[in-house]
């Protein structure tokens, strides 16, 4: 369930960083995923330094990193974001993603003076994982720092390279504190049978009829729902606009909380009884 994202300029220590929190957590038991942003890069074909400086390869790529992120949170697993996320926008989307999802995340950021880590971006020794000057610098600008103050980057841990991880602190906030609820506007309406909406319209619909036939004809008290045994409602103060009006409201809930059909004319006539009282 928890989400871990790594976040930090190049050659700070993400990468470093990540893999001492698998181990961690793999010695305490737990499932631990890793999504690499460079991995990605690699599997696409792009070089990296050309990549960085393409906004429409990045925005490729990191749906591509959100997209595995979701399919990994689970509620055994820790999953940890490698990459440098440096977009503030992106962490939130992340954010509302494990939130929607139920799951809890903490973020980590590796802090380091800009000029230590050109020296250790210039002594690797594979060339291709290197960055040119380029777009070293232009990562650095563009870079948006994370703010314990932003509901999205909390709780958020600042790391330096010489630095110890507080894996206490990181293990109490993603297994000891609850997941933030998911709003209404991030959750995905429920799935269906493909004719759930057809026969949402057509049983409400009748069962609307019936009861405006009945009260053109005068009847007053316990009405019985034709077709539906035990199925009454009394139907003396209600008027033909209420029913109406009552009808689309159910309509709009149960879409966004649908009901198993058999329940339809159940739900309907205590959704009446409720709303017209």
């Amino acid at each position: 369930m928890p989400l871990i994202i790594m976040t930090g300029t190049p050659c700070s220590g993400k990468t470093t960083r990540t893999k001492e929190i698998k181990k961690h957590f793999e010695t305490q038991g737990k499932t631990v995923h890793v999504v690499s942003e460079e991995e990605q890069i690699i599997k696409a074909g792009f070089e990296k330094n050309s990549f960085y400086l393409d906004s429409s390869k990045e925005k490729h790529i990191r749906g591509l990193v959100k997209s595995d992120v979701l399919k990994l949170i689970g509620p055994n697993s820790v999953v940890i974001l490698d990459g440098s996320n440096y977009i503030k926008g992106y962490r939130y989307e992340l954010y509302c993603a494990s939130k929607a999802n139920k799951s809890t995340q903490c973020t980590i950021y590796t802090l380091i003076n800009h000029d230590v880590s050109w020296e250790f971006n210039e002594k690797r020794e594979v060339e291709s994982e290197k960055y040119n000057r380029e777009t070293f610098d232009a990562l650095i600008m563009r870079y948006e720092e994370p703010d314990s103050k932003n509901r999205w980057d909390s709780p958020l841990f600042m790391i330096y390279p010489d630095g110890t991880l507080d894996f206490s602190a990181i293990s109490d906030c993603l297994f000891k504190k609850k997941p933030p609820p998911p709003n209404q506007s991030t959750q995905n309406p429920p799935l269906s049978a493909t004719n759930f909406l057809y026969e949402l319209d057509k049983i409400t619909k009748e069962i609307t009829d019936e009861i405006i036939k009945a009260k053109s004809k005068g009847a007053v008290g316990e009405f019985q729902v034709p077709g539906y045994d035990n199925l009454t409602i009394d139907i003396s103060s209600i008027t033909k606009a209420q029913l109406i009006i009552a009808r689309r409201q159910y309509l709009v809930y149960s879409k966004m909380h649908a009901p198993a059909v058999n329940q339809i004319p159940q739900l309907y006539i205590q959704f009446l009884k409720t709303s017209i009282s």
